[in-house]
């Protein structure tokens, strides 16, 4: 090893040894949901601003909002799902209002019991003239290939529904024997799954979309924690996402 290479690896050990001594420092007041911004995942799409602001983007990638970081469609992100919710967000139409919802009601709401459709149109109108998007909501926490875990939120509507639904069965239908023989369904991170993507058609276009797969069960304590931790958290109602319009294939969430 050459003196220059000796010294910087000195350099980079003593560093890495500060890191870990003054860990949380600098931090001390960021109290979640007020403080922090959820990174939100979505699928590239042709006509997605980020194309052209987002180097080595194409369509067919997975976009995080937050570190502008894209990932390959076809290779996908591994994950594990913490907690799920759906919601039906109102949004005013296009054009009027700050483009934020209008409102967000729970799954338990009867608002799609007032909704109509318009000929032609495939959105749920109410009679105030807003619509209604179906949203199933899908905290993630993602893991890379060098195994440093993102909390993140992955939302589905539309034609994305059933495959919420498919990823719900997944792990739903997950069963595994306790020492006395009986079968139980574990938490949902509990397993992991890769989330990517693939190319979808109807007599209307084609368009990218999500895939799901379940790569087998968690082999890492560490993230079993982390995964619980945001999902309790989720469940408290200490994260939560604010969801922006879809503006010419632009999505935004953040935590409020």
């Amino acid at each position: 090893m050459t003196q220059v290479a000796k010294k910087q690896e000195n350099t980079a050990v003593a560093l890495a040894s500060m890191f870990k001594a003054d860990a949380g420092l600098g931090t001390e007041n960021m109290h979640g949901s007020e403080d922090l911004g959820l990174p939100f995942l979505k699928v590239l799409s042709q006509l997605s601003p980020e194309l052209e602001s987002v180097e080595g983007a194409k369509a067919g990638m997975i976009y995080n909002n937050v570190t502008n970081k894209v990932y390959d469609g076809s290779k996908g992100i591994l994950c594990y799902p913490v907690h799920y919710e759906r919601r039906h967000i109102e949004w005013q139409p296009r054009g009027q209002g700050s483009g934020a919802p209008v409102a967000n009601h729970p799954a338990t709401s009867d608002i799609m019991t007032r909704t109509f459709k318009k000929p032609g149109d495939y959105k749920d109108y109410l009679e105030n003239g807003n619509y209604i998007e179906t949203t199933a909501q899908h905290y993630i926490l993602m893991v890379d290939e060098e195994g440093t875990t993102q909390q993140a939120l992955v939302a589905m509507k539309s034609t994305q529904l059933k495959k919420s639904r498919k990823w719900n069965s997944m792990i739903m239908s997950t069963k595994m024997i306790d020492e006395n023989g009986a079968a139980f369904t574990p938490a949902s991170f509990s397993h992991a799954y890769r989330l990517f993507t693939t190319k979808e058609s109807n007599d209307k276009g084609t368009w990218y979309g999500w895939e799901v797969e379940k790569v087998g069960p968690c082999d890492n304590p560490s993230h079993y924690a982390e995964a619980l931790a945001l999902s309790r958290s989720v469940a408290q109602g200490t994260v939560q996402v604010k969801h922006s319009r879809e503006e010419d294939g632009k999505t935004v969430a953040e935590n409020f």
